[in-house]
């Protein structure tokens, strides 16, 4: 005894050496806590986001909840279900760990003990929940290795626990989780609604991060002392119930006496029954081996209490819930030695329910572990029999739970070896009571008389339609019922005017300021209007440049009749006169057409003369130019010329190559642009190709090496001496070439007919099917990827309902206030109609302001604004004249906030609308649930027309139809759907090795789990590129080298490349397609470690933390100017973080400026400055002589002076710095073009609009290095100004917060997430890409 207790005392002491430790770690999670992101931790695309519960803190969290009364187990386990069935309905795909070391905290507690384990039993057996129990510690390398195989999302683990003991584990989880890169997520505080699971997440941020890294080996050792303690707890534990019984033997008891049963019960049982037999059999049996003390229950009064215990069950077995309910609340508690036998039972079912994987094949049925105690019930029994009871009890229990409860107690007789435990009856054979006696034992229920429950009778055809048949099984009041006239009013009026002030009653719209008067016609409003138009034309004209549309209104014109009236006065007109003018214009203007011809002529030869030298010089730029010709030519004749003049070029060239620096190392960029001449020529100008071209085409084909298709596309060809045309070869096969080196190139799959809609473009097969909707007044859902041309769509119906009349209205839902006026602005630009007086093209409406809301025919609002004026009873005339609703991005609608109000309006909405979105997880059901809706609107109208019919109001009815002119529109809601990107995204994950920036290839499938591709298969939006694909196959094969289909998959064999010289895009993704099935095909027939091989082959190597990246951020932008990936946009997701680094970059370049030669060569855009200056300065003097001359305009013309000298300054910062190319990230060609031929006008115009601004002059500085940023805390005129520069390519780098994905115009070649945040999540990062 006195060694044990020196060993308790060196491992007490060896926790206590810890305790500042486990100070530090509490610390550092409770400064954690306050930071900690409320958000949604399932969003849309859920499926990708696995996470893990950990059981213990599902336990502890369902325990504190404050309905839950102990000893109720069938109400925890509700508890436990409900707060799963939340995680699962929002789609959550998880698993739920229980640690073994975990066990250790309940021995203090060993009540919870058989809890937990049932817990664990229910999980397993009766749903269809991953439980992992093999993982022995938190700090394992088991569970360090699960973590790495399986990515969770986050870990969710309960912030306290039942002891500080338990909460100490917790915090180890949490270090541990963080330090493995993993966010924690509280388990208490969660809320839920119909599509959402909100909680609090704390980020494994680099601080804490480092703290998991730094302290490994006291993590290891003060965890080490804390099991040991918890071990010792157990015995200490264990002792007052079983002296010298250790746990060891314990287990072997529950053992055996799960084998007697199994012996006894052969045919198999409930686990109700064979707990109950079993541990009242063990308990019995240890209770005699110990020694009782004088103040504990005798062995007789124990066997008492276990014929309760076995009678409770018999209960629970018959009594169905309902009644269980209603049984009454005792208040008052066990006795100590009562108690105290309790406590040892429940330790006794632990170690049976610990053991039930013994029995083997046994019949055990596991469907009610979840209720295995009810101590209410208990309780009223041994309250009945020690207070009530007064004759025989068997008299009053019925058959069949008399004969359960003697099947039981029968049953534990026989495991009882030791001692006779007497018979079934009496129950209770001693006096000494184990309840507590109170004045009031039974909680006290107001006897006072409750008044009457249920319904208002009342009568509606909605709430008919909609409830049915509920209503008849609800309580309904009498409507004599005395509550009933209280819920009335004495008087009810529907008032629309203020009583005092007999105005009309205002709402949300009239509480929304409005800065101007829109109908008042004082010179200085319009004068201000006209500004606020030409800024709102101006800013849209910057962000895309497009011509402006003048639309007209379409009138029905009669037919003209000669015999009519115009005949008449055609004749009445003089011929003679006006023909010879006619005559003598026509002439002059064929004359000046005929110049106009020769002059284009000309200049098309000196352009494609000047396209020719340029590639002899310079074949890559040479390219470029021939690109741009190409776009911008309408010929097909010229432009098959030009191809053929790229190709002989690029012919050229390759031999030159090979025959110089390619006999080291070929360049087969030369290559690649051959090749893409080729797919050209053959594919886009088939019909203008003759034999001569097939020849050379052959013949370019050859040299390259592919012998096999220049045979195919000319038999005839000579193959002529092999070991020349060897070193002109590339080496690599046609297909494999193609795939690897051209995936941006190849061709897709094209409409060539036009569409007579439209001008500007040959619209796609899906774009046709959105104009056709529009055509025919229909509703759509459109899910196409970001930048398809699905916004077309709105432009196409906007410009529809403004040539109908000047009276329908479009309205452009939002997501938010940012994207309102930039949309706002590209309608001004696009579209321009003389309207009526008073009434306006484009309006917008938020939160903060309003502009020409009810007087334009195009309004842009948010949702919340839009449901204002819908539900408004003084703007129905308006709602009336709504034609069409936009709603875009309507992913919106699962977000967290905002989210009710985009499902009211697409149920309450009468007209057709399009829901646009780049990124809908489920659009099938999405439209089903819309069609719904309209059916229901269908059905609604045309009961609404019957009745008008009906009740003879035919003038009434007929102006409702015509006021409501939408109604003739098609209640079909279509599903138009667009899967394939213009442009192929390539994923990089940035790295920090060797204090430079490495970018490492990041395969999408790398992000995937054989657990993933097995349940889910591949995400249909992953999509690989045909360089990816490859990569794909080529790992494949590696892995398993024995792979029957690695023939048969081969680039050069698959069937759909074989002798194929144009691959097209869906030749590529037919083969993506193909080598994904064969993937999942690995799986199922049990490749598994296979597939994790070739998932874990493709991920890169390293990684590089967050605080590396921060310190070399502004070389990752260099690097990416070095690669000519800029323009680019770097997403960060707190604004001063934004700022910040905006501002790293620019030091960084200054310093780079400094440390450079001062004679640096400096850009053309200087020469052009001292012309600008020098005009602008002129004006300055010609302005400065006004005011002398004319003082009543002297304030005018100061405040212009004030612009024009922030506008010298601007360009004479320009011109001192001298800013070379390479100390700006400014597009040097934009900058030339905007300083030259625009006389700077964007400069000066954008300046003026932030020279009053909070950060007017920061950003003036960032912009002169081309830096900018943009988050939601900036003035908008501000965002404009960087939105408008960077459009321009003036600003090249742009830091920004989320905000900017929101729709918002400002395309680029790289999207960099500069920061990691639990805002970036499967849905954002699919809407920002």
């Amino acid at each position: 005894m006195d060694l044990a207790g020196s060993v308790v005392g060196v491992r007490i002491a060896g926790l206590k050496d810890h305790e500042g430790f486990f100070r530090k770690m509490t610390t550092l999670i409770l400064n954690e806590m306050p930071k900690a992101g409320y958000s949604s931790i399932l969003n849309d695309f859920v499926e990708s986001n696995f996470f893990v519960i950990d059981g213990d803190s599902l336990l502890v969290t369902c325990l504190c909840v404050k309905s839950f009364k102990w000893g109720q187990n069938l109400h925890f386990f509700y508890l436990v279900e409900c707060y799963l069935v939340d995680l699962m309905r929002n789609g959550g795909q998880f698993a739920v760990v229980f640690f073994k070391d975990a066990e250790y905290a309940y021995f203090d507690f060993p009540e919870l003990l058989p809890l937990r384990t049932a817990l664990i039993l229910h999980l397993q057996h009766n749903t269809n929940v991953d439980v992992q129990t093999e993982f022995s510690g938190c700090l394992s390398q088991d569970w360090k290795l699960y973590l790495e195989q399986h990515y969770p999302y986050f870990l969710i683990v309960s912030e306290e626990g039942l002891s500080d003991l338990q909460t100490h584990l917790f915090n180890f989880l949490i270090i541990h989780s963080w330090g493995m890169k993993v966010n924690v997520v509280l388990s208490s505080g969660h809320e839920s609604d119909t599509f959402r699971l909100y909680a609090h997440t704390m980020e494994s941020t680099d601080r804490n991060q480092s703290f998991s890294k730094e302290n490994e080996a006291v993590i290891q050792s003060a965890y080490k002392s804390l099991i040991q303690h918890l071990e010792e707890r157990r015995i200490s534990a264990l002792a007052p119930h079983f002296e010298h019984l250790k746990w060891n033997d314990m287990m072997k008891e529950a053992c055996q006496t799960l084998f007697l049963l199994q012996c006894l019960w052969p045919e198999g049982s409930d686990i109700q029954r064979v707990l109950c037999v079993t541990s009242c059999s063990l308990s019995l049996r240890m209770y005699h081996r110990i020694l009782v003390h004088s103040n504990c229950l005798s062995l007789q009064e124990v066997e008492d209490f276990c014929r309760l215990c076995c009678l409770c069950v018999a209960f629970q077995l018959h009594l169905p819930l309902s009644q269980r309910a209603c049984s009454r609340v005792i208040t008052c508690s066990w006795l100590w030695d009562s108690d105290s036998f309790l406590k040892m039972n429940k330790w006794c079912e632990h170690f049976i329910l610990s053991n039930l994987n013994v029995l083997g094949c046994w019949n055990l049925n596991l469907n009610h572990v979840s209720d295995l105690y009810d101590e209410q019930l208990l309780k009223n029994i041994a309250f009945y029999y020690e207070f009530e009871s007064t004759q025989e009890p068997h008299l009053n229990l019925g058959d069949s739970i008399r004969r359960d409860y003697e099947h039981l107690w029968n049953a534990v007789s026989h495991l009882v070896k030791e001692f006779d435990v007497g018979k079934c009856f009496p129950l209770r054979t001693t006096r000494r009571p184990f309840l507590g006696q109170k004045k009031s034992v039974i909680q006290e229920i107001s006897l006072e008389k409750m008044p009457s429950v249920g319904f208002i009778p009342m009568t509606s055809s909605v709430i008919d339609e909609f409830v049915g048949d509920m209503m008849k099984d609800l309580p309904i009041l009498k409507s004599d019922d005395p509550i009933v006239p209280s819920q009335f009013k004495e008087k009810t009026s529907d008032e629309l005017l203020h009583w005092h002030a007999q105005r009309l009653l205002s709402d949300d719209y009239d509480r929304i300021k409005c800065h101007i008067d829109e109908q008042s016609r004082d010179p200085h409003v319009l004068d201000f209007l006209k500004k606020s138009q030409d800024n709102q034309q101006f800013y849209g004209k910057s962000l895309e440049s497009i011509s402006t549309k003048v639309i007209v209104t379409q009138t029905t014109q009669p037919k003209e009749d000669s015999s009519g009236a115009s005949g008449k006065i055609l004749q009445n007109t003089k011929p003679s006169k006006i023909t010879k003018k006619k005559k003598k214009k026509k002439k002059k203007k064929k004359k000046s057409f005929l110049k106009e011809d020769q002059n284009k002529d000309q200049q098309k030869d000196d352009l494609l003369f000047s396209i020719e030298e340029e590639m002899k010089m310079n074949l890559h730029s040479g390219i470029r130019k021939l690109e741009e010709y190409l776009t911008s030519c309408a010929s097909n004749s010229v432009k098959f010329g030009v191809e053929i003049l790229g190709l002989i070029a690029c012919f050229k060239a390759w031999k030159e190559h090979c025959q110089g620096e390619g006999k080291i190392s070929k360049d087969l960029s030369i290559a690649v642009q051959m090749m893409k001449r080729i797919h050209s020529l053959l594919e886009r100008y088939p019909e203008i190709l003759e034999a001569e071209h097939h020849q050379y085409i052959a013949k370019c084909l050859k040299y390259l090496g592919f012998n096999d298709l220049a045979n195919s596309l000319d038999p005839t060809l000579m193959i002529g001496d092999d070991k020349k045309k060897k070193k002109y070869s590339i080496d690599i096969g046609p297909a494999r070439f193609q795939l690897q080196y051209m995936g941006h190139y190849l061709i897709r799959d094209e409409r060539k007919n036009p569409d007579p809609r439209i001008q500007d473009f040959i619209p796609n097969t899906w774009q046709r099917e959105l104009l056709d909707v529009v055509d025919k007044n229909e509703s759509a859902v459109i899910v196409a990827p970001v930048s398809a041309g699905k916004t077309y769509a709105s432009y196409y119906c906007m410009e529809k309902v403004l040539r109908e009349s000047d009276d329908g209205v479009v309205v452009y839902i939002a997501p938010a206030k940012s994207l309102v006026g930039q949309v706002a602005a590209t309608v001004e630009n696009r579209f321009t109609k003389a309207l009526p007086a008073g009434r306006t093209l484009c309006g917008a409406f938020t939160r903060d302001y309003r502009h020409n809301v009810l007087n334009c025919q195009v309004l842009i609002t948010v949702p919340e604004c839009f449901e204002i004026l819908l539900l408004a009873p003084h703007r129905q005339k308006w709602v009336e004249r709504i034609r069409y609703v936009i709603f875009d991005e309507v992913h919106y609608l699962c977000r967290e906030v905002g989210a009710k109000f985009w499902e009211l309006l697409l149920v309450i909405i009468r007209c057709p609308f399009l829901v646009l979105s780049a990124t809908i997880n489920n659009p099938t059901l999405l439209t089903e649930w819309l069609q719904s809706v309209k059916q229901y609107w269908k059905q609604a109208d045309k009961i609404m027309e019957e009745k008008f019919i009906s009740e003879k109001q035919a003038d009434k009815c007929l102006n409702f139809l015509r006021d409501n002119s939408y109604k003739n529109q098609s209640y079909e809601v279509r599903l138009v759907l667009c899967e394939e990107r213009d442009n192929d995204l390539e994923k990089h994950i940035c790295s920090v090795k060797h204090d430079d920036v490495y970018f490492d290839h990041f395969h999408p499938c790398a992000a995937l789990t054989t657990d993933t591709i097995e349940k889910y298969g591949f995400p249909p939006d992953l999509i690989l590129t045909p360089q990816e694909s490859i990569q794909l196959y080529d790992t494949m094969a590696h892995v398993w080298e024995a792979w029957p289909r690695a023939q048969e998959l081969c680039p050069e064999e698959f069937i759909l490349f074989k002798n194929k010289i144009v691959i097209k895009k869906l030749d590529a993704r037919k083969y993506e397609e193909n080598l994904k099935a064969e993937l999942t095909n690995w799986i199922k027939n049990g490749k598994v470690k296979k597939v994790k091989r070739v998932l874990k082959n493709l991920s890169p190597d390293s990684l590089s933390s967050s605080e590396d990246m921060v310190k070399m951020f502004p070389l990752l932008v260099e690097k990416l100017r070095q690669m000519d990936k800029l323009p680019a946009i770097f997403f960060l997701f707190n604004n001063g973080d934004v700022e910040k680094r905006a501002g790293s970059v620019c030091s960084f370049l200054e310093k780079i400026e400094t440390k450079s030669h001062p004679h640096t060569e400096c850009h053309s855009y200087v020469f052009g400055i001292d012309e600008v200056l020098e005009k602008v300065v002129k004006m300055e003097k010609t302005q400065k002589r006004c005011i002398k001359k004319n003082p009543k305009r002297a304030e005018k013309l100061e405040r212009k002076l004030m612009y024009r000298a922030e506008y010298i300054n601007f360009l004479e910062n320009l011109k001192i710095l001298e800013i070379s190319e390479d100390h700006t990230y400014a597009d040097v060609k934009a900058l030339h073009t905007e300083i030259t031929r625009d006389k700077g006008s964007t400069l000066d115009r954008v300046l003026k609009r932030v020279r009053l601004t909070r950060n007017g002059k920061e950003l003036k500085a960032l912009a002169q290095r081309g830096i900018g940023y943009h988050h939601s805390g900036m003035y908008f005129k501000e965002k404009e100004f960087v939105e408008i520069l960077f459009v321009k390519g003036l600003i090249r780098v742009v830091m920004a917060t989320g905000t900017l994905a929101s729709g918002i115009h400002m395309p680029c070649k790289s999207v960099v997430f500069a920061q990691d945040s639990v805002y970036l999540d499967a849905l954002n990062y699919r809407q920002i890409m």
